[in-house]
């Protein structure tokens, strides 16, 4: 596994570090006999010949030990444009830092980003193309931003007549569904469809989902193929072999991710700058926990982490063996430990956002029983399951 590694030498430094922590955790465990879209070059490498393709990836596009960039190049496919998103195309920029244009130079392939001035192609980079080829693993959250990308070049494509293909991956929290459906009125980068936070699909499946329901404009005229997995079922646990985001670094991070990042929002921390993001949460006051961590900037992963330099008090989740689904419950927790909601939440209108909902900042603001949350958006979720259903692409059970 570490000389798969090592032969990726044109990755950078900091990519490296935190692509070893998660292939020496967690990584290991990953089920082999999983067979993602991408490794089925058979099945998709007819369908790009003769064509100009454009490819949305970035470090976690691999097959085996090679980029899909390198793989295609290497089958004689014309690859004229690499759109990079969150995160850029080699994965070492931190959350929510501004991704430029430039050139791949091992592949020397251009890079247009969508995580800049632009969040989707522009209609003369689209020129350029016959297909768009979209491989980049997701982690099941709404709030998870290359979901949005997908969705913006998908759009793109339907504008200009230019075919796209979907190369699956599964999805580590695919095993259920849960949480808020996104009202219109917060409609963002950050939730730019109609789905939960813990939608349960596959970027396959949403991207059907996305053209079935007629989200994106002009959703008829796209010429949509998935290259699905092998040997997939919604209910596997399936831990990716790389890291997909600087502070996503092993599995643990992954199932704690939907219901801590809604702390992105508050005065907390959940551990940014640290070795261990999205697994601890904490705040410098120590009758708030007997567990502390202190954050400190970490370059190209979390450079100027909330309350750097601070020790804070709280909860770890470091020894957790059973990942809990998504919950409110911790978020609940925490905001009653402050005597004033505002020296919790000091980013109301990001909470929304992220909720994709009012209806947490109201409940606590009105003191709703948190046993009564969840009535709030159960009828909305029965009826998103009724249209995810329509869209499975794998079966719920492996049995």
């Amino acid at each position: 596994m570490l000389s798969i590694v090592k032969n990726r030498c044109y990755k950078t430094t900091h990519l490296l570090v935190f692509v070893l922590i998660f292939l020496l955790s967690d990584g290991c465990k990953a089920k082999t006999d999983v067979e993602v879209g991408a490794s089925r070059i058979e099945s998709y490498l007819p369908m790009l010949k003769g064509k100009r393709v454009g490819v949305v990836v970035n470090h976690t596009s691999y097959v085996d030990d090679s980029h899909i960039v390198d793989l295609l190049q290497s089958n004689g496919v014309n690859v004229v444009r690499i759109f990079a998103p969150e995160h850029g195309f080699r994965g070492d920029h931190s959350a929510g830092a501004e991704i430029t244009d430039g050139v791949d130079q091992k592949s020397g392939v251009s890079i247009f980003s969508l995580y800049g001035k632009h969040r989707k192609p522009t209609a003369t980079v689209m020129k350029e193309l016959d297909l768009c080829l979209f491989d980049i693993q997701d982690v099941g959250c709404r709030f998870y931003t290359y979901i949005s990308t997908l969705f913006y070049v998908m759009e793109a494509c339907a504008e200009n007549n230019v075919e796209m293909v979907v190369l699956d991956r599964p999805n580590p929290n695919g095993d259920y569904v849960s949480g808020p459906v996104l009202k219109p009125a917060y409609r963002s980068f950050v939730g730019i469809a109609p789905i939960p936070i813990v939608h349960g699909c596959t970027v396959g499946e949403l991207a059907l989902m996305y053209k079935g329901e007629g989200w994106i404009k002009h959703a008829s005229s796209l010429k949509l193929q998935v290259i699905t997995c092998r040997h997939y079922a919604h209910d596997l646990k399936y831990v990716p072999p790389i890291a997909p985001s600087p502070n996503l670094p092993n599995y643990r991070s992954i199932r704690l991710y939907p219901s801590l990042c809604l702390f992105e929002a508050t005065t907390v921390s959940i551990g940014r700058g640290t070795s261990f993001p999205f697994q601890v949460i904490g705040y410098p006051q120590k009758e708030f926990g007997d567990y502390s961590f202190t954050p400190e900037s970490i370059p190209h992963v979390s450079k100027y982490p909330k309350l750097e330099g601070e020790v804070c008090y709280g909860d770890s989740f470091l020894e957790l063996e059973d990942y809990p689904p998504f919950t409110f419950n911790y978020f609940y927790q925490w905001a009653m430990k402050f005597d004033n909601l505002s020296d919790f939440v000091d980013r109301p209108k990001w909470l929304n956002l992220l909720v994709g909902d009012d209806f947490v900042l109201d409940a606590l603001k009105n003191k709703l029983p948190f046993e009564q949350w969840e009535k709030k958006y159960s009828s909305d979720l029965v009826r998103y399951k009724q249209v995810r259903a329509k869209y499975l692409l794998y079966p719920e059970n492996s049995n």
